[in-house]
């Protein structure tokens, strides 16, 4: 009885192939071995299809290094006491002054609502001595009626008269501002100088009296650059040139 020749085995390496033959030895057909591996594919092609259409999540924004520069700024202009000068703050950030003028330009930019930010209730001027946050003029009656709730410090009327005539006509003797306000001005003007507002500049070469201007102290007060700033107030005080000449 002639030997029946053992039928050719394949030797599939998928669990899939496996189970088309029955685990019997039959042949596999090329055709169902493809077909089979194009299903067990399919599941995972979808799959990442599914993920590559899958929408982006929102991206979170990643603060910037000049989001930190402009922060420090605010930080120092926050607490500062007085206008601060570039090279200050450049000291404080340690960054170069050209990098810090257009941090603090930006700062100003943003607080006066530019590029669709929102403006702040606050502005950041540049002075003659540097850079300080003021309250806008538009918030100026709700800041007077802060003020006057916390007049204890404030200066008194005929403080703010003697202040006027120092401003608008420094240097000026004590002698001089007694006769524009017709008062005696001794302990006014002692107390603008302990404020600080007010300080000796020198003395008349003609009577030798001691003259007296404002300080920087009252630029900054006023939130203004300098003297040349003031309004015109000249006509209100009609007369003072006569009194003026006659106090020499």
């Amino acid at each position: 009885m002639p030997d029946r020749q053992a039928p050719v085995r394949r030797t599939p390496q998928e669990p899939v192939a496996l189970l088309l033959s029955g685990l019997l030895g039959a042949p596999v057909d090329d055709a169902e071995l493809a077909a089979a591996f194009a299903a067990r594919e399919e599941p995972a092609t979808a799959a990442v299809d599914a993920v590559a259409a899958s929408p982006e999540p929102a991206r979170r924004r990643v603060p910037s290094a000049l989001d930190d520069l402009d922060a420090a700024i605010e930080a120092l202009l926050v607490v500062a006491d007085r206008p601060l000068d570039l090279l200050t703050i450049a000291s404080a950030v340690d960054r170069p002054v050209a990098v810090v003028r257009q941090a603090v330009e930006r700062v100003r930019d943003d607080y006066d609502g530019r590029d669709g930010a929102r403006r702040r209730g606050f502005e950041l001027r540049e002075l003659a001595l540097g850079w300080r946050l003021y309250a806008r003029p538009a918030h100026d009656e709700r800041v007077r009626h802060l003020l006057e709730i916390e007049s204890a410090g404030r200066l008194s009327q005929a403080a703010l008269e003697t202040l006027a005539v120092v401003a608008y006509r420094q240097p000026v003797s004590r002698g001089q501002i007694a006769a524009i306000r017709a008062v005696s001005v001794d302990s006014v003007l002692k107390t603008l100088v302990a404020r600080g507002l007010v300080a000796e500049a020198g003395r008349s070469e003609e009577t030798g009296a001691v003259l007296y201007g404002t300080t920087d102290d009252l630029l900054v007060a006023l939130g203004i650059r300098s003297l040349a700033e003031l309004p015109p107030l000249a006509p209100l005080l009609e007369g003072a040139e006569g009194a003026h000449a006659d106090a020499r």
